[in-house]
């Protein structure tokens, strides 16, 4: 089956839907997103998620080498400062002048390989809390310098400056654990809704075709809330073909969209509800998400993780458990130990039981740090913070994650057994459901990736020594220094 977007005659963005079921409105799909000049993205599939344009630890000519990602998430607050001295001073990404290999400010100012699929927000994921809050007539945003208020017509002078190649629009979120009550959600739908009247209305005034696509958000708020936003934008924005796609905040109301707005299905879907394992984009894929956005690989990277889980699972994984006097027996070293039925989502290389493995990080994974090196080396990076282990272990978890992907997409294309809802049974039953802890020393932390709450949190990693009497440390490690307050306006 296929189906085009409805702005089909652009040559900006094109979405197949190679195969697809709708059962019960919306259920699992193979999809293939294109944009002009970029590597197609095969869905469901992943974007790399950055840090001030740059994927964590990796340097561009290595994303070109070594990754298999498609797309990059990035956020306009990390190329931002709060106006202080120099009110007037443009930030320098508005000035990076293009050329031939790279023929957008944002592909020229950050390096990104001319082929990577670029998505714009105005905030990164997870966002830090803001002590501001929004308005009526903006969002609050944390630059290096601080939080500032950024309108849609900024975010959107930004965006006709950068092209990136997906754009979403400012929506009014919480960023906060805590669901947002009746009064406080129906604010939230009305100010986005005026947002997106305005962003549509001064794409409407352009001379010029746009080259950036635009993903409207959906709120993570019950849909009889957002329902008259939702249809405004399948009766409205759709139609004209200025709707390119859904940011799902919330897949869990793809349900009432497939229900309410049958319209809007054929829509390739990108989930920033930052799910936090892969049993959770296992689940997201079943309600009929194309790509997701994932921040926690470059957290496990961080934390000396190295992802040990497939697709399928394997078929020992499920195998009768030897006799044992003890019913819950345990297999492994501590840095991988797990149960007889479960197997780990991740093992920890920063486990001295790794020191002298010559093992690969994961058994059976082909990427460039499991056949060049071997866990002991791994583990000895990490030990002495040398950035090369961090940079291995970026390189084996997204190519982890590209093969857990590569694998979804064969299940759902699969015709016979097993079948993508028995391949995901399957995975459930192996894995453990949660990763583990990590012990490793994380990277220097710089101000602006501390939260902004008040209460003080707690350091890191932990003090580079103690006093004699076996007290906690009087100094840290100067890589806790900077940043160690909470970081406010």
């Amino acid at each position: 089956m296929t189906a085009d977007t409805q702005n089909s005659d652009s040559a900006a963005m094109r979405f197949e839907i190679l195969k697809g079921a709708l059962k019960d409105g919306v259920a699992a799909r193979v999809g293939r997103l294109a944009f002009a000049g970029r590597q197609p993205m095969e869905t469901p599939n992943f974007i790399a998620t950055t840090s001030r344009g740059a994927i964590p630890h990796i340097t561009p000519d290595n994303v070109n080498k070594h990754l298999q990602t498609a797309g990059a998430y990035m956020a306009l607050e990390d190329f931002i400062e709060r106006p202080q001295q120099y009110a007037k001073r443009t930030p320098p990404i508005y000035e990076a002048p293009t050329t031939t290999k790279h023929t957008t400010r944002l592909h020229r100012f950050t390096a990104m390989p001319q082929s990577v699929t670029t998505v714009l927000a105005a905030r990164r994921i997870p966002a830090v809390p803001s002590p501001m809050g929004n308005t009526n007539a903006s969002i609050s945003v944390f630059t290096s310098t601080g939080f500032q208020v950024l309108t849609t017509k900024e975010y959107l002078s930004a965006v006709e400056a950068l092209t990136p190649d997906i754009a979403i629009p400012l929506a009014d979120l919480t960023h906060s654990t805590i669901t947002p009550n009746s009064k406080r959600a129906l604010r939230m739908a009305e100010r986005t809704d005026e947002w997106m009247v305005e962003w549509f209305s001064s794409l409407s005034e352009s001379t010029s075709p746009p080259r950036t696509s635009t993903f409207a958000p959906v709120l993570p708020i019950s849909y009889s809330i957002q329902w008259e936003y939702i249809s405004r934008l399948a009766e409205d924005y759709l139609p004209t073909g200025q709707l390119s796609g859904l940011a799902i905040y919330d897949p869990d109301l793809l349900p009432d969209l497939a229900e309410h707005c049958p319209d809007l299905l054929p829509l390739p879907r990108l989930s920033l509800s930052n799910p936090p394992t892969p049993h959770h984009i296992l689940r997201q894929i079943a309600l009929g998400v194309d790509v997701f956005a994932l921040p926690f690989i470059n957290a496990l990277s961080d934390a000396g993780l190295a992802l040990s889980f497939s697709f399928p699972p394997p078929a020992s994984s499920l195998s009768p458990p030897p006799p044992s006097s003890s019913s819950s027996s345990e297999t492994g070293t501590e840095g991988e130990r797990t149960t007889n039925k479960l197997l780990p989502l991740a093992i920890d290389l920063s486990h001295p039981s790794h020191a002298t493995s010559l093992a690969p990080l994961s058994p059976g994974c082909t990427c460039y740090a499991c056949t060049a090196h071997h866990r002991a080396f791994v583990h000895h990076l990490l030990a002495a913070r040398e950035m090369l282990g961090w940079m291995l272990l970026q390189v084996h978890n997204h190519a982890v994650v590209s093969s857990f992907f590569a694998g979804v997409r064969a299940a759902l294309l699969n015709d016979g057994e097993p079948t993508f809802d028995d391949a995901a049974r399957r995975f459930a039953l192996a894995y453990e459901p949660d990763f583990p802890e990590g012990a490793a020393e994380r990277p220097r932390a710089r101000g602006y990736q501390y939260k902004s709450v008040g209460g003080g949190e707690p350091k890191r990693n932990k003090p580079a020594w103690g006093k004699l009497e076996g007290e906690e440390g009087t100094k840290s490690d100067e890589s806790e220094q900077v940043g160690e307050k909470s970081v406010g306006a």
